[in-house]
């Protein structure tokens, strides 16, 4: 009965991990533009944060509202002049 309470419990924290990894998702407002007079449809992105490999546009994940794979390198850097 130990070891299978044991299993069970280790089973749980690995379940709330995994969970704990995914990226988070923000829902945005649909919005006018003034510039053109164009209205701009709600979407989701992913929630900000300092790291680009959860990003939905980055290479290795997928857009899970629009099935589109990603397309972007994590590792572009950007040069200023």
């Amino acid at each position: 009965m130990k070891k299978y309470i044991l299993v069970l419990m280790l089973f749980v924290g690995l379940l709330s991990f995994s969970a704990s990894a995914e990226a988070k998702t923000v829902r945005v407002k649909g919005y006018y533009k003034p510039s053109t007079g164009s209205y701009v449809s709600p979407s989701y992105r992913t929630s900000p944060n300092k790291y680009k490999f959860d990003n939905y546009s980055t290479k290795g994940n997928y857009n899970p509202y629009t099935g589109k794979k990603g397309y972007s390198s994590p590792y572009k850097t950007y040069r200023f002049r």
